[in-house]
């Protein structure tokens, strides 16, 4: 047996979306063995994006390829992108209460993750929490000047 952490985040916290959540989990079979409400301080939501100059690197790069793709040019190394995009994540994150789980069963993490659908809701598949229930896009997301609200969060690990 597999042991996974599931975030529902502020959006679908705001939505009313938790039991809708916790129902397409627990029908495929996985079982809830821990949850919890609760708001996620600046601190605790450090934790969890963690400044690593591996991780600040990567989501900087993935952000820098988005704006190219808009043939928009970024001055700020991938890194000063990657600082700025976790301030945003910490902003999101403690916006509002968020519900934590721990869910437990064979193949969690991957599956899980699987249920989620992309971390972009335009490019998740119909059936996918994010397909059925998320709306949000990054272009809208980059023009706001906040993260993508995409209801979810499935550990990797």
């Amino acid at each position: 047996m597999e042991k996974t952490l599931v975030i529902i985040k502020p959006d679908g916290v705001q939505r009313g979306l938790i039991g809708e959540i916790i129902s397409r989990l627990e029908k495929v079979g996985y079982k809830i063995i821990d949850m919890k409400m609760f708001y996620a301080d600046e601190s605790l939501a450090g934790k969890h994006y963690a400044a690593d100059d591996e991780w600040l690197e990567e989501v900087g790069r993935k952000q820098r390829a988005s704006y190219e793709k808009k043939v928009m040019t970024l001055k700020e190394t991938n890194k000063e992108l990657g600082h700025k995009v976790r301030n945003y994540l910490l902003t999101y994150i403690s916006m509002s209460p968020v519900v934590a789980l721990i869910i437990e069963g064979h193949n969690a993490v991957a599956h899980v993750r699987k249920m989620c659908g992309a971390t972009s809701p335009q490019d998740s598949s119909p059936g996918t929490i994010r397909g059925d229930l998320a709306f949000d896009t990054f272009q809208l997301a980059d023009d706001s000047k906040r993260p993508i609200q995409n209801l979810i969060h499935a550990s990797g690990t």
